[in-house]
């Protein structure tokens, strides 16, 4: 077990398994656009590739990404921020509570690239400049989705994993 310790100084008990779990589901997520070129050669037909395409650029690294999140939870994002980013996790720290103006910035750059990596299949042939820039929109989608873990604040952290967890209760505010 690994202890952190959050900014009102309670310790929080944070297995090595969950961390590197995580990690692993990150790291995979944001790995698998290198796919594209074994999809592309493959025998498979021209819809398929297209569709596996745009889920390994556009919709497998977010949801990968927020499955590590989940894993992780707020201890792990925590340790990972002292360890890992050290002094830019400092600086670069999401609060713990926000504002319901930035709360809602933030969740609207959460759900831009859910939504376009969940529709990107769809409507590609619709949108010539996709096809011709895929990785682009792939990576674009990606950092609003990291950054809006940030601009949502520590509490979102704590939301997003309570979503993992069959016994979780939603608790009136």
């Amino acid at each position: 077990m690994i202890t952190t310790t959050n900014s009102d100084s309670t310790e929080t008990e944070l297995s090595k398994s969950r961390l590197y779990t995580g990690g692993i589901i990150f790291v995979t997520g944001f790995l698998s656009p290198l796919l594209v070129p074994l999809v592309t050669a493959s025998s498979l037909p021209v819809a398929w590739k297209t569709t596996l395409s745009g889920l390994l650029l556009v919709g497998v690294p977010e949801l990968a990404m927020l499955v590590a999140a989940a894993v992780m939870g707020k201890a792990g994002f925590d340790y990972l921020k002292q360890h890992i980013f050290g002094f830019l996790g400092k600086y670069f720290a999401p609060p713990e509570t926000v504002s319901l103006t930035r709360y809602r910035i933030g969740l609207v750059l959460f759900s831009i690239p859910l939504l376009f990596g969940w529709l990107a299949p769809y409507i590609s042939g619709y949108i010539p400049i996709f096809d011709e820039h895929r990785l682009l929109f792939a990576i674009i989608g990606d950092l609003f989705l990291l950054c809006s873990l940030f601009v949502l604040g520590g509490e979102f952290w704590d939301k997003l994993r309570a979503l993992f967890i069959h016994k979780a209760k939603a608790s009136g505010a």
